[in-house]
């Protein structure tokens, strides 16, 4: 087992910005898809075929979308919690032990 664990907290940090940026950046495209589905459902309403073809291949994608939206999220969440951990675990193990 290793005799001393080191993380570069500052790095750790940049990494769950970037997990939350991406996280939310994917919610937004979601959003985008969403308007765009119902968009095209109202021209398929109107009589456009080739649109309803698009809005099923786009409602297929929008969950996929989410769901790696809230991984990211849950990356950038599980990350901030190391750091924390990582920060306090000193402090909290050398109380369990006295």
């Amino acid at each position: 087992m290793a005799e001393e664990v080191y993380m570069d907290i500052p790095q750790v940090q940049k990494m769950a910005e970037s997990f939350g940026n991406f996280g939310e950046i994917l919610k937004g495209i979601a959003k985008a898809l969403e308007a765009a589905i119902m968009v095209l459902r109202m021209t398929a309403f109107v009589g456009l075929v080739g649109g309803m073809a698009v809005e099923r291949y786009l409602s297929m994608v929008k969950p996929r979308v989410e769901k790696m939206a809230d991984k990211m999220l849950e990356l950038r969440s599980d990350l901030q919690g190391a750091i924390n951990h990582y920060q306090t675990g000193d402090e909290s193990g050398s109380r369990r032990f006295r």
